[in-house]
C-alpha cells in the first residue's frame, strides 16, 4: 500500500482562483519522490493540500481524494495529520528564531516521555552535529543552512512516517545543498522514512530521488523514474541547464515546447 495517494486533487483560492487541477501522485512506503516545477507551478499548494494548511490562505480542496496510509485525511485538521505521522517542512524554514535549537526541538515534540525525547533529540544531533555545536545560540542567528537543518530536525521530533520538504535548497550555496540533500537521503535509507521533496533545483533533486513528477500551471505534465526524467530532452532544456544543441535564440520554439504538447 502506498504511504500517500493523491487522486485528481483540485484546489481553489478565494473561491475563484484555480491553483491546481487534477493532480494525482503516489509516494510509496520508504520511497523518495520529487515534485518538480518552476515558481508558481503549484508545488507548495499541493503540499499544503496534503498537510491541511490551505485554510489560513483561504484555499480549499474542492475535488479529488487524499489518502495517507489506509484512510482519507481530507476531513482531518493539520494537528491530526501530524499526529498520524505526516509532517510538512515549510518553505523558508519557519523556525522559532528567539529560541535555541534545543528549545525548538522541545517545542516540536508531541509526547510526554523524557526518555523518548532524549532519544529523538540525540538522533537529530547525530544527523546534524552542527546544531549541537550551536546549541546555546538563538536560532535566528544560525546560518541559512543551519536553520534548514533545524527545520528538518524539528520535523523529525514528531516521529513522522512521511516528511514533505518544500524547497530545502532555497537560498543555500551548492555545497550546502549537496550536504543537506545527502543527509535527507541518509535519513530516508536508515529510518525507512517516506519523503516527498518539492524543488526547483531539478539537477540536485533527481540525483537523490527514485521517481519524480513535473508540475506546470497546476497540472502534472510528466512523471517517471529519475533517470527517465533526466534523459528527457524537454526536462534537460528547461530544468537541467539545456542540452548543447539547444538554440535559445529560437524563442518561439522555446515557448512552444514548454507547453508540453506532444
Amino acid at each position: 500500500m502506498p504511504a500517500l495517494v493523491l487522486e485528481n486533487v483540485e484546489v481553489i483560492y478565494d473561491k475563484v482562483f484555480l491553483a491546481i487541477k487534477g493532480v494525482s501522485l503516489e509516494v510509496g512506503e520508504g520511497e523518495m519522490v520529487a515534485l518538480l516545477g518552476s515558481n508558481g507551478a503549484g508545488k507548495s499548494t499541493t503540499l499544503k493540500s496534503i498537510s491541511g494548511l490551505l485554510g489560513p490562505e483561504r484555499g480549499l480542496v474542492t475535488r479529488g481524494e487524499i489518502r495517507f496510509g489506509d484512510r482519507s485525511i481530507l476531513n482531518l485538521g493539520a494537528p491530526e495529520r501530524v499526529a498520524g505521522g505526516l509532517v510538512h517542512v515549510l518553505e523558508g524554514r519557519r523556525i522559532f528564531g528567539h529560541l535555541t535549537p534545543d528549545e525548538n526541538l522541545v517545542a516540536a515534540y508531541r509526547g510526554r516521555s523524557a526518555g523518548r525525547f532524549n532519544e529523538l533529540r540525540e538522533q537529530v544531533y547525530a544527523y546534524f552535529p552542527r546544531l549541537k555545536e550551536r546549541i546555546k545560540s538563538k536560532a535566528g542567528y544560525l546560518s541559512g543552512g543551519e536553520q534548514q537543518m533545524l527545520a528538518i530536525g524539528r520535523a523529525l521530533m514528531t516521529e513522522p512516517k512521511l516528511i514533505m520538504l518544500d524547497e530545502p535548497s532555497l537560498g543555500l550555496s551548492p555545497l550546502l545543498v549537496q550536504e543537506i540533500f545527502g543527509i535527507i537521503g541518509e535519513i530516508n535509507a536508515r529510518e525507512g522514512l517516506s519523503v516527498l521533496l518539492v524543488e526547483q533545483n531539478a539537477a540536485a533533486t533527481l540525483d537523490i530521488v527514485g521517481r519524480a513528477y513535473l508540475i506546470e500551471q497546476g497540472q502534472v505534465v510528466m512523471s517517471g523514474s529519475a533517470e527517465v526524467l533526466k534523459s528527457n530532452p524537454d526536462v534537460q532544456d528547461f530544468y537541467l541547464g539545456g542540452a548543447e544543441h539547444t538554440d535559445y535564440r529560437n524563442v518561439k520554439h522555446y515557448r512552444r515546447r514548454k507547453r508540453w504538447l506532444a
